[in-house]
C-alpha cells in the first residue's frame, strides 16, 4: 500500500483514495459483516520513520473524506461503525502469542480492530496534502472466535462496494 498509493498520489495526481478492505474484530462491539469507517490507525511498523524521518505511529484518516462516506451512508442507508484499527504487518491467526501483542497495544487508542494497510496510505496522504480513507468488511473476530466462510465473503463485501463506489461520485 505505501507505494502504490505513494505513486499514485505522486505520479498520477490521484487527490482521494479510498480503501476498501476486509478486517477482524478485536472488540464486542464489532460484529461479523459490520461495515467500519477506520478513524485512526495505529500501527508497530516504522514505516513513518523509514519513509520520513518520523516517529509516528498513530495517525488519522481524511475527516473531509469520511464525511463523504457518512453521507453516502446516510443515503444509502447503510449503517457504519466509526473506529480506530491496528495496522499490522502480519495476520494475526499466524502470530505465536496474540495475546502479547495486544497487550502492547496502548489502550488509549481504542483499537477495535485490525487490517494492513491503513497506515502507510494515510501517512502518505498526510505527507502529500492528499486525502485517505479506509473502509472495511469485519470477516473474523476475536472476541467472538468467529469468521466468514469463503461464500460468505463473497457476498458480504457488496454494501462495503457499493458504498466506497457512491462515495467516490460524491466527491
Amino acid at each position: 500500500m505505501g507505494i502504490y498509493s505513494y505513486e499514485l498520489y505522486n505520479y498520477y495526481n490521484v487527490e482521494n483514495i479510498i480503501r476498501l478492505g476486509s478486517c477482524g474484530g478485536y472488540t464486542k462491539d464489532l460484529k461479523l459483516f459490520d461495515l467500519v469507517l477506520v478513524d485512526n490507525t495505529y500501527t508497530e511498523s516504522n514505516y513513518a520513520l523509514s519513509l520520513n524521518n518520523e516517529d509516528c505511529h498513530y495517525i488519522s484518516s481524511s475527516q473531509s473524506l469520511n464525511n463523504k462516506i457518512e453521507q453516502a451512508s446516510s443515503m444509502l442507508s447503510i449503517e457504519l461503525v466509526k473506529a480506530n484499527t491496528l495496522c499490522g504487518e502480519a495476520f494475526d491467526r499466524y502470530m505465536t502469542n496474540m495475546n502479547k501483542m495486544l497487550e502492547r497495544i496502548p489502550k488509549k487508542y481504542h483499537i477495535t480492530g485490525a487490517e494492513m494497510e491503513a497506515f502507510a496510505l494515510f501517512y502518505n496522504a498526510k505527507i502529500l496534502n492528499k486525502q485517505a480513507s479506509c473502509l472495511l468488511t469485519v470477516v473474523d473476530s476475536y472476541y467472538y472466535n468467529e469468521k466468514a466462510t469463503a461464500a460468505q465473503r463473497q457476498s458480504s463485501l457488496n454494501n462495503m462496494i457499493k458504498l466506497g463506489l457512491e462515495s467516490a461520485i460524491l466527491l
